[in-house]
């Protein structure tokens, strides 16, 4: 592991970088502000590495410029409708941030805060230890919530990510981490003059989806992706049909959804996979959550300059972003993300990554 400075806050508060390689050469970049994951380097077909993660190449480029790249987000990830729900019989309203609606824990979510960082070495491979308390009444939440998050870097090319909460009073809980893939190489260097990700096949272990509203807010239906442009059980490149007249796609501008993952159990479940047929990088995607959010990277438009000075443009980066569904405070119909006094939050998801021939 090596540590080294990463830049300074507007507070003074020093932000480091911290490196971790596993035993193939592949690498992990991590830093405590927003427990982002600056950059993760794994191999190619032809064995060259390349970093599949958009991002910036400085602090300031998170703190000015991020569309939550790489980072944790919470308390409640996705969106709640205009912030507000109703629990126990009190009315809780949390901060707006987009539009009228509350997104991925509000103005100064776990994404914009300094944790406490602490590296350690287990069985399965070198990572980092993140932890934050988040105080009662922090962006309207009830409860003073205490946080871990763990990234382990494994021989295997693995991430693995586990989340740990506990709760004073009950509040809703909703954690993922918000990486933007591009497994062709950051920038697309492997697939000369294409920078996107719409030639990425995925498969998704979703029968269902949580159709959206025009800002997207779950109706609270739970509909079939049989006979739609959102149906990825067989792989299918992602760009295949993201242009075709469907109502849920002009809404989100591309793939913006929940999908309902065919889960019979509980454990790890594999939700998700991914190839780049240039590259030959594959992501094999497992998760203990019940819904996984599929976004094609429809909010960038080219005015964000990441790493070695590239524009982001639409669709350079793809997010599966495991969690609970939207809104739930507001959906009875949907799984409850309700952590009471008592009570562990617990929550792990798998990115692995490999190679076709």
């Amino acid at each position: 592991m090596k540590r080294a400075p990463f830049g300074v806050m507007p507070d003074g508060t020093p932000v480091e970088l911290f490196s971790f390689r596993n035993s193939r050469g592949s690498e992990l970049v991590a830093t405590h502000y927003g427990g982002i994951i600056v950059a993760l380097r794994v191999r190619d077909r032809a064995g060259r590495l390349d970093d599949v993660m958009l991002g910036f190449d400085s602090l300031d480029g998170y703190l000015k410029h991020s569309p939550y790249f790489g980072a944790i987000v919470g308390r409640y990830a996705n969106r709640i409708c205009r912030g507000r729900f109703t629990l126990d019989g009190r009315t809780c309203q949390l901060a707006t941030n987009n539009g009228l609606h509350h997104l991925h824990g509000g103005i100064r979510g776990f994404d914009k805060v300094v944790w406490a960082a602490e590296p350690f070495r287990s069985a399965w491979g070198e990572g980092l230890a993140l932890r934050h308390t988040s105080l009662d009444g922090d962006q309207g939440y009830p409860g003073t919530l205490s946080v871990e998050v763990r990234y382990v870097l494994t021989d295997a090319d693995e991430l693995v990510v586990e989340y740990q909460a506990s709760s004073d009073v009950p509040t809703p809980i909703n954690l993922t981490q918000h990486s933007y893939f591009n497994l062709a190489g950051v920038g697309g260097r492997s697939a000369p003059g294409r920078g996107d990700i719409l030639g990425h096949e995925l498969m998704l272990a979703a029968d269902g989806f949580t159709p959206v509203d025009a800002t997207l807010i779950p109706t609270g239906e739970i509909a079939p992706v049989a006979g739609t442009p959102l149906d990825f059980r067989e792989p299918r490149a992602m760009g295949a049909r993201i242009e075709q007249p469907h109502a849920q796609l002009e809404v989100a501008a591309g793939y913006d959804h929940n999908f309902v993952l065919r889960r019979g159990a509980p454990g790890l479940l594999h939700a998700a996979r991914v190839v780049e047929p240039v590259s030959g990088r594959s992501l094999d995607l497992f998760t203990t959550e019940p819904g996984l959010q599929l976004y094609t990277g429809n909010g960038l438009d080219g005015t964000i300059v990441g790493k070695d000075k590239r524009a982001y443009a639409r669709h350079s980066g793809f997010c599966l972003e495991t969690q609970h569904y939207p809104d739930s405070p507001n959906q009875p119909g949907f799984p409850s993300t309700i952590l009471r006094p008592g009570e562990v939050y617990r929550s792990r998801t798998v990115f692995g990554f490999g190679v076709q021939p």
